[in-house]
């Protein structure tokens, strides 16, 4: 009689590597969520978002580069098909989300912003049903309402808060959701290109599409003098390029490396928690009631909807 072979046990990850990787998730968190908060306080010195949103770009071009060229290094050169679809990702995924988000900012506070970022989960799952017919769980369907109504509430205090100038907060919303819309469409897309280019060497690649697409944008529609601006819109956005783009994309793929995706995207409810708490501290932003009850909401939701499409998968 043959003994039957053993199954392989995967060791369990070490408590170290455990304890380095949700702390370089957290940090990534909390480095991501920095970046409404900054945007806002450039826009107290008079400069509109296409300005705004070349200078972060401008700044983060040569670390994506960088990041690209590292990834790259030892691979096979990539085919023309590639490049088709990295240009197309970069100019939906980044460019597009990133302008769009920024032009939001305007109009509604930070928090309310990474709230509705914060859907894209669900956006992804909605994307894939209407464009693969993939299988959505129940479970999943009812956590996205109680998310979406953790927005609607924050949406519904802000606008009520504005009186007759709701609509601007309706519009706000409208564009920080396009935003969000157009990351998760890119996240759909990249799966097959991920396989092929590799996630690092994607990602510099995608961002510097839309690097390029962003001042490419300014040179186009503002006049050159529009580049004069305040010497704290520079450092700002030398800060949002660096501490708010840049790292923290390098921190959370060293965190997923050590504890897996799903445990740092769990870390990673952190984000909108921290946003709140920086746009109260620096921008004076009150953190009401309804906003703590959004939210909780938003945060549950997602976290059930997460958990939901493990089961079923």
């Amino acid at each position: 009689m043959k003994t039957p072979p053993a199954k392989a046990v995967t060791a369990p990850a070490a408590p170290k590597n455990v304890a380095n990787g949700l702390l370089l998730a957290a940090v990534g968190a909390v480095a991501f969520s920095g970046k409404a908060v900054i945007v806002k306080l450039a826009y107290r010195y008079g400069v509109d978002a296409v300005t705004l949103l070349m200078y972060r770009m401008l700044f983060a071009l040569p670390i994506f580069l960088l990041m690209a060229w590292w990834a790259g290094r030892g691979q096979p050169r990539l085919a023309r098909r590639d490049w088709r679809g990295i240009v197309a990702l970069g100019v939906c995924g980044y460019y597009l989300a990133s302008f769009l988000d920024f032009a939001g900012l305007a109009y509604i506070t930070a928090g309310l912003e990474r709230l509705i970022l914060y859907l894209n989960p669900t956006l992804v799952m909605l994307l894939g049903w209407l464009l693969y017919r993939q299988r959505v769980q129940r479970g999943q369907i009812a956590a996205m309402l109680l998310s979406y109504c953790g927005v609607a509430l924050v949406f519904g205090v802000e606008a009520w808060g504005q009186g007759a100038g709701g609509g601007h907060t309706a519009w706000g919303v409208l564009l920080v959701f396009g935003s969000a819309a157009s990351y998760a469409l890119y996240l759909v897309y990249s799966g097959e290109m991920v396989r092929r280019v590799g996630a690092l060497r994607l990602v510099g690649l995608a961002t510097s599409v839309a690097c390029v697409c962003c001042v490419l944008q300014f040179l186009l529609i503002r006049p050159l003098d529009a580049a004069l601006v305040a010497p704290e819109v520079i450092w700002l956005s030398v800060l949002n390029a660096t501490v708010c783009t840049a790292v923290p994309v390098l921190l959370v793929m060293l965190a997923i490396e050590r504890i897996g995706a799903a445990l740092t995207a769990q870390t990673g409810m952190i984000g909108p928690l921290s946003t709140i708490a920086l746009a109260a501290w620096l921008l004076g932003e009150a953190i009401t009631v309804w906003m703590v009850a959004g939210t909780v909401l938003v945060l549950a939701g997602i976290y059930l909807f997460t958990r939901a499409g493990r089961r079923g998968a």
